[in-house]
Parts: C-alpha cells; sequence; structure tokens
C-alpha cells in the first residue's frame, strides 16, 4: 500500500465506485465521516444549512465533493438532493443520515418550539430523508443513522434529545425489514461524548473546554473524549463490505460510558 503525503499509510479504496450521501456533513462527526469515505473512494454529497460551510467542507473533502444547501426538516430539501444524486450518479450506494441538534433543557423548561425544533430535525429528517432517497439506492446499500449514547443512558437536560434519538432504532429495525429483498442494510451509530465543534454550540464556553472534557473524561473507561475521526472509521465500517453481516444494530461509539 502506498504511503499518503503524510507518510501514512494510504486507504485501501473500499467505497470506490460508490456514491454516498451525509447530511450535516459540513463539522463534526458528518465531515469527517465525508472525508473518510472520500478517501476510500466514494463520490461524496454533503449537505447542510450553511452555503458557506459547505464551501469550506468541499475544500476538506476534495474533488470527489459535491454540496447541497437545504434543511433536512424540510422535506422538499430531500428531494432536491435525490434529484440532484439522480441526475449526476445515476444512484446511491450509501446514506448516512446525520444532521442533529441539541437543547440541553431540564424537562420543566423546555419550550414547544426546542422541543418541535429537535424533533424536527433530529427525526423527521432523518425519516423523509430516507423515504426520499431510499428509492434511489442500489441493492446491497448502505443506510447509517446518528444516533446518540443519550438515547440509553439518562444525561441531564437531554430528554427532548434523547427522544428524538431513541426513535432512530425503532426506524432501523423496521427499515432493515422493509430493505431486506433489496439487501439494503440498516444500522445506527450511537456516539457518547466527542470533541467536536458542537460542544460551544451546546453553551460551554472555550475557556470552560478543558474542565469540560475532564469531566466526561472520567466518566467514560476509556478515560477521553472520542474523536470526530474515531466515529468516521465506525461509520466507514457500517458503509463498507466489512459490515456485509451487520443489519438492525446499534453501533455504540461511546467509550464504554453506557456501561456505567
Amino acid at each position: 500500500m502506498p504511503p499518503t503525503s503524510h507518510g501514512a499509510p494510504a486507504p485501501a479504496l473500499v467505497l470506490a465506485g460508490r456514491t454516498a450521501v451525509i447530511t450535516g456533513g459540513t463539522s463534526g462527526i458528518g465531515l469527517a465521516a465525508a472525508k473518510a469515505f472520500a478517501n476510500a473512494g466514494a463520490q461524496v454529497v454533503v449537505s447542510g444549512r450553511s452555503r458557506q460551510a459547505l464551501n469550506e467542507a468541499v475544500a476538506e473533502i476534495g474533488d470527489a465533493a459535491v454540496a447541497i444547501a437545504g434543511d433536512v426538516a424540510d422535506p422538499s430539501h430531500h428531494d432536491l438532493v435525490a434529484q440532484e444524486v439522480r441526475q449526476r450518479f445515476g444512484g446511491l450506494d450509501i446514506y448516512m443520515a446525520n444532521a442533529g441538534i441539541n437543547t440541553i433543557t431540564p424537562s420543566a423548561e423546555v419550550s414547544e418550539a426546542e422541543y418541535d425544533a429537535q424533533f424536527a430535525v433530529n427525526t423527521r429528517g432523518v425519516f423523509f430523508g430516507v423515504q426520499k432517497l431510499a428509492p434511489l439506492m442500489r441493492d446491497g446499500g448502505s443506510i447509517i443513522l446518528t444516533g446518540s449514547l443519550a438515547s440509553e443512558k439518562v444525561l441531564d437536560g437531554h430528554a427532548v434529545y434523547a427522544g428524538s434519538k431513541a426513535a432512530l432504532t425503532a426506524f432501523a429495525r423496521s427499515w432493515a425489514i422493509e430493505f431486506s429483498p433489496r439487501r439494503i442494510r440498516v444500522n445506527v451509530l450511537s456516539p457518547g461524548p466527542v470533541a467536536t465543534a458542537i460542544l460551544g454550540k451546546l453553551g460551554v464556553p472555550a475557556e470552560a473546554r478543558p474542565a469540560f472534557e475532564k469531566a466526561m473524561a472520567q466518566a467514560i473507561p476509556l478515560g477521553r473524549m472520542g474523536r470526530a475521526e474515531e466515529l468516521a472509521q465506525a461509520a466507514l465500517f457500517l458503509a463498507s463490505d466489512a459490515s456485509s453481516f451487520v443489519n438492525g444494530v446499534n453501533l455504540r461509539a461511546d467509550g464504554g460510558m453506557a456501561l456505567l
């Protein structure tokens, strides 16, 4: 295997000739997965709400990337993505429904707007994305739903987020059966705490991040938070033939946090 420009072994092109769509592909786990899929030979389509963030993501991912702006909570966005994929590539092999939002609020203080926003993106967006894109998927394809450790482990202020993500495991089980005649596998990838920019969106200021990450590390058997690249490798496993007999599972990539 030839080395890369950084001296590390080049990744095997395990996704060569395949087309992948990743929602929420402009940062964090989604961007890391997009880069991993592209490095493995896939043509990657990323979606997100910010055109500037999409342009920056494409610059990082490289020539194999296509960007489509839109809101996953709007079913018409998925129609647009399906149309673009059909016209450009004729079909789809991998769909990673990764876009998600989280507002940490005690249940007694959750507003209707907060509740609706999280279910619109985390649940409605996933359902209609799969509904619109599945008809384009080639037989033997892979659907990956980004869930969360919160759907299994109680975390303060996460009740709404946990509920919106718990629905994905039910979707995956149903779809694994529904799509079985076409040999399309459907799995959930559930991250634990991952050191990404989302920490800032959750209200963790930069000066508080070291203390926050230390506290998180103490709650994880491996003693640290995860990295987006590690979650991307788990997604690559689920997307590739290496997981050809894995179907309808919830793969926790949480450093063992769910065990405590």
